[in-house]
């Protein structure tokens, strides 16, 4: 019997187009002939033959292209394309974060294409590392960012060579010398890179400003500003629209308000405060019962949604605070005038008001707009003094609230709330900004008093505004809360690691019992010499904060519902909140 001679799939003409289906269906893959000739239907002597024809035709359209030892790859303009944007980390190596895309790219920096961070750049990937981690290579730089840079000029007869501060710049910025001949060797400025040529060992770079002598404490101030493009003034439109708003308290205002000018009202703040956003009133209202005030400077009549300072302040979001000046949010006509609390003067506030017993039971709360008139202004050393010795002004009152804090304090703590006391070093300078000595903050009881009321003033507000009533029923509505997520496991595991090298030991893995373990372990530290580092290791070992209208609540501070209410004058979301 004569066996029919089977026909050799190599000499199919859909053998190419199996090819180069197989490199898009695995574009990160490199195929060698002999595997390319088996996969495609034929791996006898005239298949392979017919495989090795197919893929120099591919290779010669730019399809494909060889990677040594006879094997081949998709050609880089023929791999997936995404777009994303490169994130450049302090060891050089380069990540494409891509939207919707978990997991960012790799790029190794000679596949970089002289990507910068903050670039928007076309990516495709090349490979999967050992790791498992997607590795690839930019093809396109689709638009620079644009950031300033800070860096220290470095003059030469033709050229000028800045040295970026930030380690995310790979390397030194060029710019010619003849557009900036008023820099000087050793200047602080601020630049843009334009342009980076492929082949070229620097990117040219625009001059955007000039700062000054690099080491004098003003220029290195404005560094920070431009590095982070924080801005060091108000546009005088902004300022022109601060000026113009009109202070006066008018009678048909008072009469929308509830009015705590004759309760007994007064400030704590630090000696060096130039603004007081928030004050405590207080008034005996029977044997036992206090009704407590947390009145914070009503910002939100004055600033109008939409409006050029509205504006402005949403762009910034909060203050920023630097060791020997203040970037406010607002400008100063609101932030120190008109919405400073200042003594022996009318204020309009935003309230939060309880009506409470000696066990801390809210028998009582209301929550609106007011007036006030500040009694004193404290200090918080002089409100200690009050609190220790029951001597001075207002010191029956300040006692009470005292006592009143401290209950809130142990229930707090009581309901599983992480007590972080950390030391804060605050740096004591000279007229011209020098730092000359360090000291440590003192948490005080007066401090500690304040920071409970607002305390109870923000958990309040989130659970009012978040449970409003409508007849019997409560209904949600969108709401902008502060939360704090439980722990990770990996970071637990590290903290747990790390304390054990001073004999510690950490049990707990989740739940509230992490807060209960935790709050045992900073007791024991407490007043050693590891008190400092085991602490500030604690913190690290904790999710961060965050604004969500997604409410999962408080974990650090353990309460189910937390929104910032307190402080509108340095936090839009305060604003936000009050609106």
């Amino acid at each position: 019997m004569t066996r029919k001679k089977q026909k050799d799939p190599g000499n199919s003409p859909d053998r190419k187009q199996l090819i180069r289906n197989l490199f898009r269906d695995y574009p990160s893959h490199k195929f060698s002939l002999k595997h390319l000739a088996s996969a495609t239907g034929g791996a006898s002597k005239e298949g392979r033959r017919a495989t090795g024809e197919a893929v120099e035709a591919l290779v010669a359209e730019g399809v494909l292209e060889a990677c040594g030892r006879e094997k081949y790859r998709l050609s880089p303009r023929n791999l997936p394309r995404m777009t994303g944007t490169a994130e450049i980390v302090s060891t050089g190596a380069i990540f494409v974060r891509i939207e919707g895309r978990e997991q960012d790219v790799f790029v190794n920096p000679r596949n970089a294409l002289n990507a910068l961070d903050g670039d928007t750049v076309e990516v495709v990937l090349t490979r999967t590392g050992r790791s498992g981690a997607d590795e690839g290579e930019i093809v396109r730089i689709v638009r620079r960012s644009g950031k300033r840079l800070v860096g220290v000029a470095e003059v030469t007869a033709h050229a000028v060579f800045v040295r970026c501060d930030s380690r995310r710049m790979p390397c030194d910025v060029f710019v010619p010398r003849r557009d900036c001949p008023d820099v000087e060797d050793g200047d602080k400025v601020v630049i843009r890179v334009a342009d980076w040529a492929p082949g070229s060992k620097h990117p040219t770079g625009e001059l955007v400003e000039v700062l000054g002598a690099a080491g004098d404490n003003d220029t290195e101030m404005h560094a920070i500003l431009a590095e982070y493009d924080l801005p060091h003034r108000f546009e005088e439109a902004v300022e022109r629209a601060a000026e113009a708003i009109d202070g006066r308290i008018d009678p048909e205002e008072l009469a929308r308000r509830r009015d705590f000018r004759a309760v007994t009202t007064f400030t704590v703040d630090p000696a060096d405060a130039k603004d007081f956003d928030d004050a405590l009133s207080i008034r005996r209202l029977r044997d036992g019962v206090w009704e407590v005030g947390v009145h914070i400077a009503d910002v939100t009549h004055y600033v109008r949604p939409h409006s050029v300072i509205d504006e402005e302040a949403r762009a910034r979001g909060t203050s920023v605070y630097l060791v020997d000046r203040t970037i406010p949010m607002l400008p100063e006509r609101l932030s120190n005038e008109l919405c400073s609390l200042r003594p022996h003067e009318e204020s309009l506030c935003f309230s939060a008001v309880f009506t409470l017993n000696e066990d801390l039971e809210i028998l009582d709360e209301w929550f609106g707009r007011t007036v006030i008139y500040s009694d004193r202004r404290f200090t918080y050393a002089e409100a200690q003094e009050g609190i220790e010795t029951g001597r001075g002004d207002y010191a029956a009152e300040l006692q009470t609230l005292d006592r009143l804090a401290r209950t809130l304090r142990t229930r707090r703590f009581r309901d599983g709330a992480i007590g972080f006391d950390r030391e804060e070093t605050k740096f004591l300078l000279d007229e011209k900004g020098k730092p000359i000595g360090i000291y440590v903050k003192e948490q005080t009881d007066a401090n500690r008093m304040i920071e409970e009321f607002m305390l109870l003033a923000n958990r309040r507000v989130a659970e009012f505004c978040a449970r409003r009533k409508v007849r019997t029923r409560s209904v949600p509505r969108t709401m902008v809360f502060r939360v704090h997520d439980t722990p990770s496991e990996e970071k637990l595991d590290r903290f747990r690691t790390f304390i054990l090298r001073f004999g510690r030991i950490f049990k707990a893995s989740r739940g509230r019992a992490i807060a209960r373990e935790m709050n045992k372990l900073l007791a024991e530290v407490k007043g050693t010499s590891e008190e400092n580092v085991v602490s500030t290791m604690a913190v690290r070992s904790m999710a961060k904060a965050f604004y969500t209208t997604d409410n999962i609540g408080h974990y650090g501070l353990a309460f189910p519902y937390y929104t910032h209410f307190t402080s509108p004058i340095r936090r839009y979301p305060d604003m936000m909140v009050h609106r």
